[in-house]
């Protein structure tokens, strides 16, 4: 898989918990062209992760990239509280970042997106690693937007694989199947990077160490949010670790990670009040005679991806931050 041109901008949309803290720090340190951030209620509520996400953004020395607040409430029924077990109750592990000061964008998240997708028509990239009710919402607001979009980057799903909410069902788009079912419907291309992946690329103590080693306040704070993150995992994995969903998305939105194994399938969402509600059911019938891709099928469902995508993500995530910082205390 080849690399994105380093100048093609890039809209990313978060729920800044944990994992989209390192996400943010690998694109940051990777050299993505990040031209606005919108935030999302799901690991933390939009406006704790907007606030996370300037912090974040201030430690690392680019206060430039504007942060627009997103919805608070997912279309059907009203924000649930967010996943304190997982990320803490500020949604970064309880880490206190230094108060950056900077202030939200004057557009809401989904106004952001519509005017940066109408400003750079055909190259503009989507990372969406929160729910996407903030995309929804720039749907309606712009029907056009599938046509000016070059890709979206979705980090949610299961297509194979248990979910980690319910057991069809996948944090991301559980918060808000109606917005889920609404974007992958769109006319655009997609890639779909769900549990079956993300689960299989781990983050390991040497790793950790690695980032609480960092000159760098940034890179610091994130290790020491994902200390947070591993004593959840203790119980998933039975060792302390932690899956790497969103920087998983985030390598792959930037061409940085050979997909294994990414079939075009047709992709829908479960939004009825049963048992399967937020299931992504992924048609890969075709799995048994080499996944042809489906008349009108837009979407890729990565299944695999290459095994040193950990080793591209610390690389990127390392390098983030501002020389000469003061490191986080």
């Amino acid at each position: 898989m080849s690399s994105v041109e380093t100048h093609a901008p890039f809209f990313l949309d978060c729920d800044t918990g944990i994992d989209d803290a390192l996400a943010l720090a690998y694109l940051l340190g990777a050299g993505a062209n990040l031209v606005g951030i919108g935030s999302v209620s799901g690991n933390t509520d939009a406006l704790q992760g907007a606030r996370n996400t300037l912090d974040l953004l201030a430690m690392a020395g680019r206060p430039d990239i504007p942060v627009a607040l997103g919805l608070h409430d997912p279309q059907a029924g009203t924000y649930a509280g967010g996943a304190p077990h997982v990320h803490g109750y500020n949604g970064i592990g309880e880490v206190q970042l230094p108060e950056s000061g900077l202030e939200l964008a004057r557009e809401s998240a989904a106004e952001l997106l519509v005017r940066l997708a109408r400003e750079n028509p055909g190259t503009l990239g989507v990372i969406a690693i929160g729910p996407l009710s903030n995309i929804a919402a720039a749907l309606r607001l712009a029907p056009e937007l599938p046509s000016l979009v070059r890709e979206i980057t979705i980090m949610g799903g299961s297509a194979l694989a248990p979910g980690n909410v319910t057991a069809a069902a996948e944090a991301n788009i559980h918060n808000d199947p109606e917005a889920a079912a609404e974007v992958l419907a769109a006319d655009w291309e997609i890639v779909l990077v769900p549990l079956d992946a993300t689960m299989c690329h781990v983050l390991e103590e040497p790793d950790l160490e690695a980032l609480l080693g960092s000159e760098q306040g940034a890179v610091r704070a994130v290790g020491a949010m994902l200390g947070h993150y591993f004593n959840f995992y203790l119980g998933v994995f039975g060792r302390r670790c932690s899956a790497m969903h969103d920087p998983l998305a985030a390598a792959i939105a930037l061409g940085r990670v050979e997909l294994l194994s990414a079939p075009y399938a047709r992709v829908v969402v479960d939004t009825t009040q049963g048992p399967g509600r937020g299931q992504t059911i992924c048609d890969l019938r075709g799995l048994y005679k080499g996944s042809p891709k489906p008349a009108g099928s837009r979407c890729r469902v990565v299944l695999d991806a290459d095994p040193g995508a950990m080793a591209e993500i610390m690389r990127g995530a390392l390098r983030a931050g501002a020389p000469g910082r003061i490191p986080l205390a």
